[in-house]
């Protein structure tokens, strides 16, 4: 019965791997069409077997509105982005100033670290130039950084995007942390209000 269990995930781990090539693939060309597509899955099945490649753990669990919520999410950071790129590109004057900004996810899932890369660069305004999977750490261009309150919001969000992904496929323990850490963020935020309140 483990080996049973033990084989499928590895069939599992490796259709996510191709899945996932081939997405890079696409993502790469700006494109997906069918023979995009198709030239991606190829590609990627070369790769795999030619190439050793690290073994992709699956936490085994999808919430599908997480899930939903993480794309939707992405779609409207995306168009916000644009516009505001678009925005600094006809204000008149604008002197843009970037910035390389290393941000420390919580996860070390090897899976999640490429995920949340992936979601982040393909945002406009921001690229990933490194990641060290050591530390879990992503290296960031981004640009529009004027002051460390830039920066702040910056690290915040590619947090939130993590927690996202967290929340929509990482392990029990995983998406149990992510919560905990969202309900101490809005703790330490409410607790920061009332006192600038007084």
């Amino acid at each position: 019965m483990t080996t049973v269990s033990s084989r499928r995930r590895r069939v599992a781990s490796y259709i996510v791997l191709l899945i996932g090539l081939a997405l890079l693939w696409c993502l790469i060309w700006g494109s997906f069409s069918a023979l995009t597509v198709l030239t991606g899955l190829i590609l990627g099945l070369l790769v795999s077997v030619f190439f050793y490649l690290p073994a992709v753990e699956l936490s085994g669990r999808v919430n599908v509105f997480r899930l939903v919520v993480f794309l939707l999410r992405i779609l409207w950071d995306i168009m916000i982005a644009s516009m505001h790129i678009t925005w600094m590109v006809i204000r008149p004057g604008f002197q843009t100033s970037n910035a390389i900004i290393a941000v420390q996810l919580h996860t070390r899932s090897d899976l999640i670290l490429a995920w949340t890369a992936e979601a982040v660069s393909i945002v406009p305004g921001s690229i990933i130039v490194d990641q060290d999977r050591e530390t879990s750490t992503l290296y960031i261009h981004a640009i529009d950084m004027s002051n460390e309150q830039d920066i702040d919001k910056l690290v915040r969000q590619v947090l939130a995007v993590e927690r996202r992904m967290l929340l929509a496929v990482g392990s029990p323990s995983e998406a149990a942390d992510a919560r905990s850490r969202a309900r101490e963020e809005r703790a330490a935020r409410a607790a920061a209000r009332k006192g600038g309140q007084r």
